[in-house]
């Protein structure tokens, strides 16, 4: 069951300082397991990489005993000094808890283009790693976020025989968001007793139905980043295969990571409305899920959404230019929320609608989109929000 807490994991712990890298809120973050972790990992294809990307991605098959994060300040387009700095937080970290700076890895998320301030980070690791707990492990989501309003984070825990399973998961993200990984950040971190290998495809395949789905604003970060640490504390048989134990880890890890997915679209720049894509029977899966990304993408469908305007020819141009395979004369289309459902096209045709429905069903904040291809068994879904006036005026005045 997927509850809105941080469940305690044997072994992990955490904490959450203000370093000064922000003006005043907490910004520097630390996750450290008393036990060796295994990590598994998607990350940003922008070719503009970020420095901590670069160093993390290095690491991925080492024992890993700490995640370090900062907000405020990307590590991004700062050349050669950038690489420099991400490994000396690792390496300040790693000498104050006596291991290794390749057991150690690095995140970041803010201003692109301007050099970290690594007085105030190496004073802020110390005051960080003084208190780590449980109960300061519950910090973190609010120290990772940049624009974003609300913390995004849960738990879900499951048995596997009489042993109980917990993946927790906390991510950030509001603006410059369209992952392509798999400004986006995710970390879980579990007990699960589980083989590298078979964590890292859970992941992989998870992410490309979830946070790959989303999209606020169509720009892809240079930091994106999801990483998934597990001590293996639990004492259930090591899983090494897709059999059914897999499959419980893989469909509680797609609950928890959609569940973060909606949140981020729900708190997108600006945003007045989350949208919610269901697209079903399409021709393949990857059709599937270009179709029902293309959508999510449109300038224009989400500034209508804004407007409350029930202009769903442009959902069908959306779909249309996706490059997919479809075929027009075949689409269902209909919008649904608390208010009621609307049909608008049946087998290609255009449906006689009152406006006045319409209008009330899209003043709600909270809208799914719902779309049958009729040509094929594959479905998808994919969320994201409106385009207002205040993504604009957010992202004016980003640096100021």
């Amino acid at each position: 069951m997927l509850k809105k807490i941080l469940e305690p994991i044997k072994g992990f712990s955490g904490n959450s300082i203000h370093s000064g890298i922000k003006f005043k809120n907490p910004d520097l973050s630390v996750i450290y397991s008393e036990f060796p972790c295994i990590a598994a990992g998607s990350f940003t294809k922008n070719l503009t990489i970020a420095a901590p990307v670069v160093i993390t991605k290095s690491k991925m098959d080492n024992p890993i005993h700490a995640l370090i994060v900062n907000s405020g300040n990307a590590n991004a387009a700062t050349g050669k000094q950038g690489i420099i700095d991400g490994n000396k937080m690792c390496s300040i970290l790693a000498d104050k808890m006596n291991i290794d700076s390749t057991q150690v890895l690095v995140s970041s998320t803010g201003v692109i283009g301007v050099h970290l301030p690594m007085d105030k980070i190496e004073i802020g690791i110390n005051d960080a790693i003084q208190d780590l707990s449980q109960e300061n492990f519950k910090k973190i989501p609010k120290a990772i976020m940049t624009t974003d309003t609300f913390e995004k984070y849960g738990s879900i825990t499951f048995k596997i025989g009489s042993e109980e399973i917990i993946v927790n998961g906390m991510a950030k993200g509001s603006g410059m968001i369209h992952p392509n990984m798999a400004t986006m950040l995710s970390f879980l971190t579990s007990n699960i007793n589980i083989s590298k290998e078979m964590m890292q495809k859970a992941l992989s395949e998870v992410v490309e139905d979830t946070f790959n789905m989303i999209s606020v604003d169509g720009d892809t970060s240079t930091n994106d980043m999801v990483i998934l640490l597990s001590n293996q504390t639990a004492k259930n048989p090591i899983i090494t295969s897709e059999d059914e134990t897999y499959l419980l880890f893989k469909a509680s890890l797609y609950e928890i990571l959609e569940f973060l997915s909606i949140e981020i679209a729900r708190d997108g720049e600006g945003a007045t409305k989350l949208l919610k894509v269901n697209l079903i029977n399409a021709k393949s899966k990857l059709d599937a899920r270009v179709l029902a990304k293309s959508v999510i993408t449109s300038s224009l469908v989400k500034s209508a959404f804004f407007g409350e305007d029930a202009n769903w020819g442009r959902i069908l141009s959306a779909l249309g230019a996706s490059g997919a395979s479809m075929v027009p004369e075949k689409v269902d289309l209909s919008f649904e929320s608390k208010f009621g459902v609307i049909e608008l096209m049946k087998k290609g045709e255009p449906m006689q609608f009152s406006e006045k429905i319409a209008k009330q069903i899209l003043s709600d904040s909270e809208i799914t989109i719902h779309i049958n291809m009729n040509d094929g068994d594959f479905s998808s879904k994919s969320w994201g929000c409106d385009l207002t006036y205040d993504y604009v005026k957010i992202n004016a005045d980003y640096r100021s």
